[in-house]
């Protein structure tokens, strides 16, 4: 199975969301798109293939998305895009993708539907455990 996670580390729901997809015997693509950046077709194929708008993977906690005026209805989603690719930082993480589909996962055990052996049960950092729904 192949699987890609557009990855944050500084991020803990991206480091949980790694860890459960290498616990179910998967070692994926790692991009770290804030190395990496994005592009608009990329960001345009992803959001298609989840059924998403832009608007549904726009990150404000902790970057300019209120002062680059996205969180206001006037926002478009090509203005939204544009952002994105300028600031990859806007976006949500960890998106992952898989032959199942493509996810924003968070919370972090979203990825298990994206998984043909997701782990029994799954710890993450913080102690909390969480089961696959089966």
């Amino acid at each position: 199975m192949t699987v890609t996670i557009f990855h944050n580390p500084a991020c803990g729901t991206s480091r949980n969301t790694l860890a459960a997809i290498r616990e179910s015997g998967v070692e994926p693509t790692v991009v770290e798109y804030l190395k990496t950046g994005w592009t608009r077709p990329q960001l345009e194929g992803l959001l298609a293939a989840m059924g998403k708008t832009p608007c549904d993977i726009l990150r404000v906690r902790g970057t300019p998305a209120e002062e680059l005026g996205l969180t206001g209805p006037a926002a478009t989603d090509g203005a939204i895009l544009d952002a994105m690719v300028a600031h990859p930082g806007l976006v949500e993480r960890p998106i992952v993708q898989s032959p199942k589909g493509v996810a924003l996962c968070r919370p972090s055990e979203n990825v298990f539907a994206l998984l043909d052996t997701p782990p029994e049960k799954f710890t993450k950092e913080d102690g909390e455990t969480v089961t696959p729904v089966r």
